[in-house]
């Protein structure tokens, strides 16, 4: 996958129309948006486009849309929003079609630096469907209404939909351009360079419940990094397979055998691969239960491990004191309870303390963690997509990075 991609400064977007597909999938309560980091982040793309006269047509989803359109997931919200912040006029169209008469009618009175907002793309029904000729048709529409195509939604970049991959094709067609906007081109420059070329020494971190979703990234991390720690609840597969005694704590036991490969495939490869030494047990799934800490692999029957041990948090944060490139996906335990967020906790405070390191938080709940917790400002680069950076780390070809025209 080429990671040089044409981006808004390689083109001329003047009196042209442009379609930008972003990422407003904001989380909303009774109708009000209670996290705009998302609209923040598409700001200075958007901003670029109006300045220098283009007409901006925007599009995103919103929530999984499981029965059908509602005023509940319209996109309204984020139309007052950007108005708001762009201290002008924003067309919303708020037609389910999406891409019917109102919006060819708001496109086709737009003028130079005029934004329009198109209504939640998975509305249509079309955005993720099968047989390809559905998403087709409602792609070569969203083509149809605009000259160049701009992705910017990297938390949708690993899926093929129509807004995000699908439309590229017949933007080609016509003699347009496909180009990446800025939150896309930091994730391709940062993400990228972690494992295309990282500064070395290169720590990983992978943490979260489960090894099964994180299959393809440890192998192909254990060919790039120097160290590869482990944490969450994934790590029980882990120390189960080393030979230890978990209790009732989260284990995958198809992955057992997997978890072995990898710590024998570390091996081989000189990479240190560090999984707990000890960890807070507990006999309850809940914040306010009696803990107390255990040597790691050396669980009663009835304990549940919630959170790294304090040996650990030194043994992790020693092994990032001379890191030059981190990247860290997963939280160390269940830190949505404040009891068992001591180990995610250590991390975050290390990382932030590492000034002339490349730190890279790869979405999800480690950004919710990191956030959360104060350090966001003191991280390189906080990714906007969780399962897109995850599928970047694997090594997979990223549909709506692919669709960019290289430059």
């Amino acid at each position: 996958m080429s990671l040089n991609k044409k981006s808004i400064d390689d083109i001329n977007v003047k009196g042209k129309r442009v379609l930008v597909r972003c990422d407003f999938n904001v989380p909303l309560k009774d109708g009000k948006i209670t996290d705009e980091n998302r609209i923040n982040g598409a700001l200075p793309t958007i901003q670029k486009l109006i300045k220098d006269g283009g007409k901006v047509i925007l599009c995103s989803h919103l929530g999984k849309v499981k029965n059908g359109p509602n005023e509940g997931e319209s996109l309204a919200p984020v139309a007052a929003a950007l108005e708001a912040k762009l201290g002008q006029k924003v067309t919303f169209v708020a037609d389910y079609n999406v891409t019917g008469e109102a919006a060819t009618k708001a496109v086709s009175e737009m003028k130079e630096g005029d934004v329009v907002l198109l209504q939640n793309t998975r509305f249509r029904g079309k955005e993720e469907t099968k047989p390809q000729e559905a998403g087709d048709a409602f792609a070569k529409e969203l083509a149809d209404l605009a000259d160049v195509y701009v992705c910017d939604a990297f938390g949708s970049a690993h899926r093929a939909h129509a807004s995000v991959a699908g439309v590229t094709k017949f933007i080609t067609a016509k003699g347009g351009e496909n180009v990446v906007g800025y939150l896309m081109q930091k994730e391709i420059d940062f993400l990228g360079k972690a494992v295309e070329n990282p500064v070395r020494p290169f720590v990983a971190i992978l943490g979260g419940s489960k090894v099964s979703s994180k299959i393809s990234v440890i192998n192909n991390l254990l060919d790039k990094v120097d160290t590869l720690i482990i944490g969450g609840g994934m790590s029980y597969t882990f120390q189960k397979a080393h030979g230890g005694h978990v209790g009732q704590s989260l284990v995958e036991e198809d992955y057992l055998d997997y978890a072995k490969e990898m710590m024998a495939k570390a091996e081989a490869k000189g990479v240190k691969m560090l999984i707990p030494v000890d960890t807070v047990v507990t006999k309850e799934f809940k914040n306010d239960t009696p803990f107390h800490v255990v040597e790691a692999g050396c669980q009663e029957d009835d304990d549940m491990g919630m959170d790294i041990g304090p040996k650990t948090c030194e043994l992790y944060k020693d092994a990032l004191k001379d890191a030059k490139t981190v990247v860290w996906n997963g939280p160390m335990g269940v830190f949505e309870f404040p009891n068992f967020a001591k180990g995610t906790i250590a991390v975050a405070e290390e990382l932030a303390q590492l000034t002339d390191a490349t730190t890279i938080i790869g979405g999800g709940d480690s950004a919710a963690a990191v956030n959360n917790l104060g350090f966001g400002d003191k991280m390189t680069h906080i990714s906007t997509g969780g399962g897109a950076s995850l599928e970047f780390l694997e090594g997979k070809e990223l549909p709506g990075v692919v669709a960019a025209n290289d430059k």
